[in-house]
């Protein structure tokens, strides 16, 4: 299964060859003559898609939540004195243009930082224009860079071991900014000795190979780190830290954004020996770890007990963010529009399910069939029931009845937008991401539903599927997504493409790359941010 510490981070290091190499032939339409339904709704998808990572880029967040008046500093209306005493350290893959962006606010109350980021970043960023997302010639702040294919190494070692050291010597009258973003925890690798690197790296493979989530990951090595696990907020007191955090997680929760470095961890040696147990590697983890987790239980208790009194943790991007802000524009865009929920997670096909439950409802309902069908009624009992055991608390969907009846008086098209990060099972050799596999998964289930459902139910409605990842690369592949439609499946089998062997082999990007010249993937090139994956429902009458 593919799991949040497997992302790849392959397209950093290919991005010269892809680009030069790979190109999608209809990714956008140059002539309105050509535009018909089906391809102005893919581009206001794409509209929708592209202010939802607008609105959570680096740069913006930064500028959108912190402002400074001489010498008062405002985070989201709390106040911050500042007088030339100002440190900065960060760590994740969208820390570059957080630290520029701060750098340009701060001024000359900076007055020194360090930065751990994804190698190649900066000459990436340089070669594509982002100049904005870069630091100044004569910048105060050293960008280290490290973490080769988003794993942990030697360089990332040393930026941590730096960040470490300039922390540790800050006083009370200090204010050390903390700048954290998804991909941080493999930047920030601080094994406690005698534990080294190698064998810290050992165990977590170890433990991903078996399954672990990135939950039972990251309780892993915050027990085993000096800076994981609130150990970073530790090493600075008494100076005031002020973390501004952008989440990638289920639920935003901050013990598990980069392993919670400025969080109190809830958990203790004895959770780390139960997953290793779990796993069955208890007998096979190296003898320092041993050692470590058998020292370690007092000392660790002990500090936990300590209050964060001087750590304010602020989130200034997050999927939640990405997904008003789609919403906005989807309603700017005339379609009446809900969010469903920001926490959607589980195995794809699972999710696809779902989807396609929830689009042939939405459809029944429009089509006024809830008088004449009785498999209306039994849709949404299914759908409440499928939510609840994929444990969607916060799954809106009286919001989204509210909006079917809004839209039978209005007649609006409907636009319904999700967020969250789904999971991929791995059984093939393929090349794909989770974003794709979902939309390939979800054409195969209006594909199937066709037979149970009303004969012309599907033909009424023109809709269109998004799934895309906000840091522009789903797996390791070009794309940052891809569409999905009714009618993908049997168009795909007309130019001899089977979506179901595609998806046996965990091949969906070969499949979208092949059909329909590749209209159908998203492109939108690495976005330097990340917070998680959004998807788009899009709905309207073909008489429209």
């Amino acid at each position: 299964m593919i799991t949040a510490f497997g992302r790849y981070f392959w397209l950093h290091f290919n991005h010269q060859h892809i680009y030069k190499t790979w190109k999608p032939k209809k990714l956008h339409l140059h002539s309105a003559s050509v535009i018909n339904k089906e391809m102005s709704l893919r581009q206001h998808g794409l509209q929708i898609f592209q202010a939802a990572i607008n609105a959570v880029l680096p740069q913006n967040m930064i500028k959108k939540n912190i402002n400074i008046e001489g010498d008062r500093l405002m985070i989201q209306n709390q106040c911050f004195p500042v007088h030339k005493n100002v440190y900065l350290v960060g760590f994740g893959k969208a820390v570059l243009g957080m630290a520029a962006a701060m750098e340009e606010i701060l001024g000359d109350h900076l007055l020194q930082g360090v930065i751990s980021v994804p190698l190649g970043i900066q000459k990436i960023l340089s070669e594509t224009g982002k100049e904005d997302m870069l630091l100044k010639p004569q910048t105060k702040i050293q960008a280290m860079e490290g973490a080769k294919h988003n794993l942990p190494d030697e360089n990332s070692l040393k930026a941590a071991n730096s960040i470490h050291h300039l922390v540790e010597g800050l006083t009370a009258d200090d204010l050390l900014f903390v700048l954290i973003s998804g991909g941080g925890s493999a930047l920030l690798p601080a094994p406690i000795p005698p534990v080294t690197l190698e064998e810290k790296q050992y165990l977590t493979k170890q433990l991903a190979a078996k399954g672990a989530t990135i939950q039972e990951l990251n309780t892993v090595r915050k027990m085993l780190s000096l800076l994981k696990g609130g150990g970073l907020a530790r090493a600075a007191y008494p100076a005031q830290v002020v973390s501004l955090i952008m989440s990638d997680v289920i639920g935003d929760n901050l013990e598990y954004v980069a392993s919670g470095p400025t969080v109190p961890t809830l958990h203790s040696k004895d959770d780390c020996h139960k997953i290793l147990l779990k796993y069955n590697l208890l007998s096979s983890m190296p003898e320092s770890v041993k050692e470590v987790l058998s020292q370690s239980s007092m000392k660790m208790d002990k500090e936990e007990t300590q209050t964060f009194a001087h750590v304010c943790n602020f989130i200034v991007g997050s999927n939640t963010i990405a997904l008003e802000k789609a919403k906005c524009k989807s309603e700017s865009l005339g379609y009446n529009t809900s969010v469903l929920s920001s926490v959607v997670s589980g195995d794809v096909k699972t999710v696809a399910k779902l989807y396609s439950l929830l689009i042939r409802y939405v459809c029944s309902v429009l089509a006024a069939a809830s008088s004449k069908y009785v498999h209306v009624s039994k849709m949404k009992d299914e759908i409440l029931q499928m939510v609840v055991n994929m444990e969607l608390p916060d799954f809106q969907l009286d919001g989204c009845l509210e909006l079917l009846e809004e839209t039978q008086h209005s007649k609006k098209p409907i636009c319904l937008l999700a967020g969250g990060e789904t999971t991929v099972r791995l059984q093939g050799k393929g090349k794909g991401g989770r974003n794709q596999e979902l939309a390939l998964h979800l054409a195969l289930e209006l594909h199937h539903a066709k037979s149970k459902i009303p004969q012309d139910l599907l033909t009424k409605y023109e809709v269109i599927f998004l799934s895309g990842g906000t840091d522009g690369q789903d797996g390791p592949t070009e794309a940052a997504g891809a569409f999905a439609y009714s009618d993908l499946v049997d168009k795909a089998f007309a130019e001899g493409l089977n979506a179901e062997d595609f998806l046996n082999n965990n091949d969906s990007f070969t499949f979208f790359n092949k059909f329909n010249n590749g209209v159908d993937l998203i492109v939108t090139g690495l976005t330097n941010t990340n917070v998680m994956d959004m998807q788009a429902i899009i709905i309207q009458p073909n008489e429209i």
